[in-house]
């Protein structure tokens, strides 16, 4: 079994890889388990931290060269895309945004299309496809009413997929991740990174900057959570599937204040001490547009789960970060 990881050096690339490197084997559609022989690894820059192994390799490279796709999907069975400039930056720079996020989707899906191998496909959406006046709770149903640049490529991707789907060019499944929290290594340019900071920082005796109220609502995922999300997305059968490639998953519903208070508990006050309140309205703005409630009825009946609570989310943290 040969696989493609995009944004294969991100934190996310790189803890799948390492799952699927310690599995060794993968089971798909309910049949026997087959051997992962081959891990690509593609991203834009190399990382730190990359699985040492023989079965994986590193490719460096544009999403959106079609020359550079065709080399790394040959004969490629299993295709993570999680390749994608993050929301602030892709609303920022509205041409990185688009090359990165919708033309690189656009270049891959149909290098696949005309290799005509219809391979299976996951690709990582988020819930900033929705924004603006929503209803309290959103389900499976309430439609995409994006309000940044980032959401929209990820809507239009989102169709993209399930069309290509349709199609029978590729096996293609969407994902719509929660934010994920806590990430490990450094801040990024996401409007959701604070999530992570504000727990990680501290923890490590560090200051960090919270940019939103304290009773901001959020919608959180820890990455243990997400990376068996992928895993499972990725050998649910077809039949499973049928028409309805989008998956909106279940996450965690809290708030900000709840989430240092969950530091304080397994840390104390004085990790919490080390977090500094600076408000920052394009941040509270863009956060704000998210869904914090969900309701994933279709996700649940094929198997996702949501963590039970935002301390399990930093333990988990701290015990990832002492593994390595």
């Amino acid at each position: 079994m040969r696989i493609l990881i995009t944004g294969g050096t991100g934190f996310i690339g790189k803890q799948l890889a390492q799952r699927l490197l310690d599995l060794g084997t993968l089971a798909l559609d309910g049949q026997a388990p087959r051997t992962v022989e081959r891990i690509v690894l593609f991203d834009a820059f190399d990382g730190e931290g990359v699985p040492s192994d023989p079965r994986l390799e590193v490719v460096t490279g544009d999403i959106s060269d079609a020359p550079t796709l065709a080399r790394i999907t040959d004969g490629i069975d299993l295709v993570w895309h999680l390749a994608a400039v993050v929301s602030s930056a892709a609303e920022a720079d509205f041409d990185l945004g688009m090359q990165v996020n919708l033309h690189g989707l656009m270049t891959l899906l149909e290098t696949l299309r005309q290799q005509g191998r219809a391979p299976r496909l996951v690709y990582a959406s988020g819930f900033a496809v929705f924004g603006g006046v929503l209803p309290h709770v959103v389900n499976d149903d309430t439609a995409l009413t994006p309000q940044s640049s980032y959401g929209m490529q990820k809507a239009v991707g989102e169709l993209l997929v399930a069309d290509y789907a349709r199609k029978g060019f590729i096996d293609g499944r969407v994902l719509r991740l929660p934010t994920i929290a806590v990430r490990p290594g450094k801040p990024n340019k996401a409007a959701s990174t604070f999530f992570s900071s504000i727990i990680r920082e501290p923890l490590a005796g560090l200051p960090a900057v919270c940019p939103v109220r304290p009773d901001t609502p959020v919608y959180l995922s820890s990455p243990r959570r997400a990376v068996e999300s992928m895993l499972l997305a990725m050998t649910l059968a077809p039949e499973a599937l049928g028409n309805q490639r989008v998956i909106p998953l279940p996450g965690l519903t809290t708030t900000v204040a709840d989430m240092v208070a969950a530091l304080e508990r397994v840390a104390g006050p004085d990790a919490v001490k080390l977090i500094r309140w600076e408000p920052d309205a394009t941040i509270q703005r863009i956060v704000e547009s998210w869904p914090s409630r969900v309701e994933a009825p279709y996700a649940r009946s094929l198997g996702f789960k949501a963590d039970p609570d935002f301390d399990t989310l930093i333990r988990a943290h701290i015990e990832d970060t002492a593994a390595h």
